[in-house]
């Protein structure tokens, strides 16, 4: 089950389905894609995501998936791509709250994620030896930029987890914290985002994108950060943060 509740321009989305440890099959893939789009639709200025009970999310449903005819490329490819491609392009601030496992498709929604605050219980690697299967839904990406090839191929061969402080030292992820603060940290830092410069975090978190994923040079960065800028000079927010700033007062942003 996905729930999702808004409140003061944040969306709340929560992946409820503890008694298994919020695995989604076919089903919640497509209610997960189904919030994100009602949250887009109602104009959310941030969004948080996370699980509820034990675990963020252990990965695919797979207790009634018989491996003889199961349609790998229909569900990564067909279903989990696509959604991961569209939680990734959210015209807003995301962040995530990632306790306990984080593993296959679990893992892949953080990493489609703006920020994701981790808590000490996190468990965040490749379980995929003991299946027979193959780390997925973007975790070799993620792995190889930041740990390197033999960190990454390390935890694949043996199957270990590594810890929420691990994760974060590594440098996959935000920001770790004990678990009873996580989740406030990333309500916090979601409604501090939902009250800024909208356009602006759009525009970094676009630029962010094309050179993690075009590999862009130092000075083709700085041309399309230029750009970038200039685009801003428009906005209502720019010039009210600038008028704020003149003035010596707090600005107000409302998202123009």
């Amino acid at each position: 089950m996905i729930d999702l509740d808004i409140a003061s321009d944040v969306a709340h989305v929560t992946l409820n389905a503890p008694s298994k440890l919020n695995s989604l099959d076919e089903q919640a893939l497509h209610d997960l894609g189904r919030a994100y789009d009602e949250a887009e639709r109602a104009g959310v200025r941030a969004l948080v995501l996370r699980g509820e009970g034990r675990a963020f999310c252990a990965g695919r449903d797979i207790s009634g998936v018989d491996p003889r005819d199961d349609d790998v490329i229909g569900y990564l490819g067909g279903l989990v791509t696509p959604l991961l491609k569209r939680m990734a392009a959210f015209p807003a601030p995301t962040f995530a709250v990632a306790h306990g496992a984080c593993l296959g498709v679990g893992l892949g929604l953080l990493i489609a994620t703006d920020v994701v605050y981790v808590a000490e219980s996190a468990k965040i690697g490749s379980p995929f030896a003991a299946l027979g299967a193959t780390l997925d839904s973007g975790g070799h990406a993620l792995f190889l930029d930041r740990l390197g090839a033999h960190k990454t191929l390390d935890l694949i061969y043996t199957g270990r987890l590594m810890t929420g402080a691990e994760a974060v030292a590594s440098g996959l992820f935000s920001r770790v914290l004990p678990d009873d603060e996580v989740a406030q940290a990333a309500e916090d830092a979601a409604a501090a985002a939902s009250r800024g410069a909208t356009a602006a975090f759009l525009a970094s978190k676009q630029l962010v994108a094309r050179i993690r994923d075009e590999r862009l040079a130092l000075w083709e960065s700085v041309e399309i950060e230029n750009a970038a800028q200039a685009a801003l000079c428009d906005t209502e927010d720019y010039r009210e943060g600038f008028a704020a700033f003149q003035q010596k007062r707090k600005p107000e942003f409302h998202g123009r």
